[in-house]
């Protein structure tokens, strides 16, 4: 799918463009999210924080006189809320900042919302991954305190913004500032590191889903359609351990796997408990016509890697 109707319709009726408000634009998939609407001739306003850039607004999403000050400003059409402390093992060990950041700007943001399409991104995280495929209208149970925090924040978004449309979606990489900004290009260390053997994790099932796929899904989203309220699943279709990944990156890359070695077994203390198999069934967007096929794995970690390759000759050789 291309344009929105939206954005056909504000054609139609002579508006310049539409204006989005991406919260967390300085992160993994709100840097994708945010570069995608400005393809379609958005104007889009990105906001973060720590890292905020000369690019991007600094906004402290906690203070409510800087978001409603954002808001009234800027007017937009549609808010992304991408911003969110997405690392488990963070969560579990920093948490009040991380409900701060999960749950309590979520409240903040929905509240000054009103009037406003509002796109919450949530995860897979809030099922306990013991009956796959998941629905949107299975009963969630998260496993961690991420998958909580993230759940009450769709419940907050959801209490003061009950036109808010909730996309939860998987494990995310994409274009990276650097590999350890997602739990599948990190990976990419392990792969390089042909001479010594590694154990990479063969247990859990997992979907990695690439950010720029989500990001065309995002933009596909029309606020003036009521059939898109409420809670729905984006994923990408192909299941790996992340020891599949890992062999799946070498191959990409044409780099040998033999020192990767499959761990079947999780070891004491290995962090935030995360589920087995927490697989999204997706068909509510697929019948609104509102999805975006999947990328395939090899071609979209190809695209995320390959700046990371010490010969940037190898890119020439991979793709002719």
């Amino acid at each position: 799918m291309g344009t929105s109707y939206l954005s056909y319709v504000c054609i139609l009726l002579g508006y310049v463009y539409l204006r989005v408000l991406v919260t967390g634009a300085t992160g993994l998939l709100g840097r994708a999210v945010y570069k995608e609407f400005k393809n379609n001739d958005w104007d889009a306003l990105g906001c973060g924080y720590n890292r905020a850039r000369p690019c991007f607004l600094k906004c402290n999403l906690l203070d409510e006189d800087a978001v409603r000050g954002v808001i009234q400003g800027f007017q937009p059409h549609v808010i992304v809320h991408c911003a969110a402390e997405r690392r488990p093992d963070v969560v579990e060990h920093h948490t009040e900042a991380a409900m701060n950041l999960n749950v309590h700007a979520c409240s903040t943001l929905a509240k000054e919302a009103d009037g406003i399409f509002l796109i919450y991104i949530s995860t897979d995280y809030v099922f306990d991954g013991r009956n796959p495929p998941y629905g949107e209208n299975d009963a969630p149970n998260p496993l961690n305190l991420y998958g909580k925090s993230k759940l009450e924040g769709e419940r907050e978004i959801l209490r003061h913004c009950p036109g808010t449309a909730v996309l939860r979606v998987p494990i995310l990489f994409g274009e990276v500032e650097k590999v350890e900004e997602s739990a599948v290009t990190v990976l990419w260390d392990r792969v390089q590191e042909g001479a010594e053997s590694c154990t990479i994790d063969h247990c859990q099932q997992r979907f990695p889903t690439y950010t720029n796929d989500v990001a065309r899904v995002s933009c596909f989203c029309c606020p003036q359609d009521p059939s898109l309220r409420g809670i729905f699943h984006y994923s990408a279709k192909e299941q790996m351990t992340k020891y599949e990944m890992a062999c799946a990156i070498a191959d990409a890359f044409n780099l040998p796997s033999s020192h990767l070695i499959p761990m079947t077994e999780q070891p004491a203390g290995a962090g935030a408990q995360r589920p087995q198999n927490a697989q999204l069934e997706c068909s509510r967007l697929e019948l609104l016509g509102l999805s975006a096929e999947p990328t395939p794995f090899k071609t979209a970690i190809r695209d995320s890697l390959w700046p990371f390759q010490h010969d940037k000759r190898w890119r020439q050789t991979v793709f002719h």
